[in-house]
Parts: C-alpha cells; sequence; structure tokens
C-alpha cells in the first residue's frame, strides 16, 4: 500500500502546493516561512518520474510476479517445522527492503521491479505462515472470528499507511512514506519473536484453563501435519478446486481495488494528494471493521446452530461478490458525484469482506491437518491474479482514461461472478476422505 499512495505523486508533480489561508487569519510568523522552506527543501528532493500507465500497472503488479513461486514451500516449511520464524523472517525482510525502494526507483525500474519482486515472495511467507499458527491455536468455533479478526490487520494498515501516506507525500516528499513504515515494520520484528509461540502447548504465560481448552476443543480433528501429501486425490478434489478458483477471483478484484484506489480518486475526483490519502482510507478502515463483524456474526450463526457451516460459506461468500460487483459497475455513472463515488468505494468495501467468512477460510474446515500447505497453493492462485489484474487494468486506462475505468469495473466483475458460481455448485465445508486417512499417494 505504500507504493499505492506514492505513486501518483512519484510520476507527477500535479499536487497544488499548500496554500494557507493565513492572509486573512493572521501574518505569517518566521517559523511558519522555516516551517515551509523546510517543506519546500524536503519535496526538492522527492523527484518524480515518466512513467506510462502500463509502466505504473507492472510496477504494481510486479510484488506478485514471483510471489506464485513461494507460497506452497512456505505453508509447508511452516506447517512442518513451526510458522513463527518463518512469518517473522518474512516480515523483516519485506520491511528492510521498503526502506530501499526510493533508491531503486532512481537507478530504474528494472531494479524496482527486481525488489518489489523479492519484496513479494517475503510478504507470501507472512501471509501462508500465519495460517499454520491459527491450526494449532483458533477452537473449531472460534475459528471464524479468530482469522478475520487477524485478517482484519491488513485492511488496518492499508487504512492507517493511505490516511497517513497522502499527508507525507504533500509535506515532506513521498520517499519519507516508505522510510517511515519500512522502518515500522522492522520495529515489529522485535515483539514478533519474544511473544509468539508456535502453539499453546509451549506458550508460558496463558492459562492452565486456556491451554486445556484450546488442546481439547482440536482433540476432535487431526491436525498434525505429515511430510506425505495426497496430491492426486487433491488434484481431483472438486471442493478444493472451487476454493481455488474463489481465491484467483475474488483477489482479482481485491488486487485492483488496493492498487488503484488512490489512483482513481486522485485522477476521477481531481483530489490532491492528502485528501486522496484519507479518501483512499475510507474503505478501509471500515473494510476492516466489517471482517471482524463478519467473522464474529458466522460463528454465532454456527454456534446457535441457526445454519450449516457450508450455508454460512456459500451465504457470506454470495453477499461478498455479488453486492460489490454491482456497485462497482455502477461507479463510472456516479463519477459527477463525489459523495456517491465515495459511498459506493465504501459499500464496496465493507460488503466485500464478508468474503473473508465465506471461501477465503473454506480451507480449514475441508483439510485442517493441511493447512501450510494449503494456504500456500491458495496464495499461488491470489497471486497469479495479483500479477495480471493491475497490469490489465493499466492497460485499459492507458487505452482511454474515461472508459478504461468503466472496462476495469466489469471485467474485475465478471471474473468475480464467475468465480462464485464455480464455488456455490462445488464448495463444501466438511473434512474430505483425503484430508483424514491415514494412508496417502505420496508426492
Amino acid at each position: 500500500m505504500n507504493l499505492s499512495i506514492a505513486i501518483p505523486a512519484m510520476v507527477n508533480n500535479t499536487a497544488p502546493p499548500s496554500q494557507p489561508n493565513a492572509s486573512t487569519e493572521r501574518p505569517s510568523t518566521d517559523s511558519q516561512d522555516y516551517w515551509n522552506e523546510t517543506l519546500k527543501e524536503f519535496k526538492a528532493m522527492a523527484p518524480a518520474y515518466d512513467w506510462s500507465p502500463e509502466i505504473q500497472g507492472i510496477i504494481l503488479s510486479s510484488l506478485n510476479y514471483g510471489s506464485f513461486l513461494a507460497p506452497i514451500p512456505s505453508g509447508y516449511v511452516a506447517g512442518i517445522f513451526g510458522a513463527k520464524y518463518v512469518v517473522g523472517a518474512g516480515l523483516f525482510i519485506s520491511s528492510f527492503l521498503t526502506l530501499f525502494i526510493p533508491l531503486a526507483a532512481n537507478a530504474g525500474v528494472a531494479l524496482l521491479i527486481v525488489l518489489r519482486i523479492v519484496q513479494g515472495i517475503a510478504q507470501v511467507m507472512v501471509l501462508t505462515g500465519q495460517y499454520s499458527i491459527w491450526v494449532k491455536w483458533a477452537p473449531p468455533l472460534e475459528r471464524s472470528q479468530l482469522t478475520t479478526i487477524a485478517g482484519s490487520g491488513s485492511m488496518l494498515g492499508s487504512f492507517i499507511v493511505l490516511l497517513i501516506g497522502g499527508l507525507l507525500c504533500q509535506t515532506i516528499g513521498w520517499p519519507y512514506v516508505f522510510y517511515i513504515f519500512g522502518g515500522i515494520g522492522c520495529a515489529c520484528c522485535l515483539l514478533w519473536f519474544p511473544l509468539i509461540y508456535d502453539d499453546p502447548v509451549n506458550h508460558p504465560f496463558i492459562s492452565a484453563g486456556e491451554k486445556r481448552y484450546i488442546v481439547c476443543s482440536l482433540a476432535q480433528q487431526d491436525c498434525s501435519p505429515g511430510w506425505s501429501l495426497p496430491i492426486r486425490a487433491m488434484i481431483k478434489s472438486l471442493p478444493l478446486w472451487a476454493i481455488l478458483v474463489s481465491y484467483f477471483c475474488e483477489y482479482w478484484l481485491f488486487y485492483t481495488i488496493m492498487a488503484y484506489t488512490p489512483t482513481y480518486i486522485s485522477s476521477v475526483l481531481q483530489a490532491n494528494l492528502r485528501d486522496s490519502g484519507i479518501l483512499s482510507a475510507l474503505p478501509f478502515v471500515v473494510g476492516c471493521i466489517c471482517i471482524i463483524l463478519g467473522g464474529l456474526l458466522a460463528d454465532f450463526l454456527l454456534s446457535r446452530k441457526i445454519l450449516r457451516l457450508i450455508t454460512i460459506r456459500k451465504l457470506f461468500t454470495a453477499i461478498g461478490v455479488l453486492l460489490p460487483s454491482v456497485i462497482l459497475v455502477s461507479l463510472p455513472w456516479v463519477r459527477s458525484s463525489h459523495s456517491m463515488t465515495m459511498t459506493f468505494l465504501v459499500l464496496s468495501s465493507a460488503i466485500s469482506s464478508f468474503c473473508e467468512s465465506g471461501a477465503l477460510v473454506n480451507f480449514l474446515d475441508i483439510a485442517p491437518r493441511y493447512t501450510g500447505f494449503l494456504k500456500g497453493l491458495l496464495q499461488v492462485f491470489a497471486h497469479i491474479a495479483g500479477a495480471i489484474s493491475p497490469t490489465a487494468a493499466g492497460f485499459f486506462i492507458s487505452q482511454d482514461s474515461e472508459f478504461g475505468w468503466r472496462n476495469v469495473f466489469l471485467l474485475s466483475a465478471a471474473v468475480n461472478i464467475s468465480g462464485l458460481v464455480f464455488y456455490l455448485i462445488f464448495g463444501r465445508a466438511d473434512v474430505q476422505d483425503w484430508a483424514k486417512e491415514q494412508i496417502f499417494t505420496h508426492l
């Protein structure tokens, strides 16, 4: 998200200079003059690049170009050896490389793309490995809310970056977006390693009652990973394919929105960098809240036996796909109204968060013992979508700035709905035979 908010500032200097209304309020003081001069010096050090929309799309997509190589190995290794060090290493590498993005951009597009590819691989280690922790920590009846609360952190992080990043770009310059948030990421590693444990059995601080409750609730399902994988059975499993297709289709839309929301607001609504950041942040903070609420609602419906698990997964997925698709397709027709555009973007983000309690967490239901490997496999499909969708969006926008956005939203909606249809037909929520048998088809 650092690059998503910074790239409008990196490609041009169209943001109008700050014009405080001091002329009618009070005379400018020496300290104000000094501050304004300091800001000018900072901004003078922030270069702008002549990148076409196609190049911007490739740069935004490059985070996913190598990512599809890493999920399966990192998920598999995290499942066998523990996710603590896999996730921690990924967090540190990604954060450390963020500090060098301004330097790479100055050196050329090629180096920037290479750095982003390595950074994407490191981020996969974080995204994939964390689910190997949850399979040992999350009781079945609390699984949706715990995974969605943790997953909402990505939306909360996006909100903070967009909210503050636009202000940083307009005041002290876009490079400081990467310096500040890269530094925060490195600092988080100092908290991760001493506080995180792979399973409750080895945790020194939790109570004996909580430890006993978690262990007993998970004892009913076989979560122990094995070196052997039932590859042939997995390939033939339509419920698994339903989740894989859903991941590809839903992340197609997700990566498009994540990469291009600041650009859309900046170009279509003609907002400056600061306002663009604030407006872009709104859908993400609402999405963060709704992800948590969706998880709580899903577990409530399940624990009270109001709906079956598969019904919950399919219902939440249908809501999270259909309504946002309709809303986004309608966006080009309300672009003349800033308030309606922002309302549509916020509603789309809020409703699409229901998918986090639907198809996107369904793999925990059908094969808990292979959580690390399956999450890695699912991330492959998600990152393939992320490698294609922003590049395709950049191509459409470069062809025609007005109709390009309409085509981007239409294509995203079509991909998303096609994935929903496949999932509704073939999706299941019971543990599959190949995930509970003790005799496996070896690799």
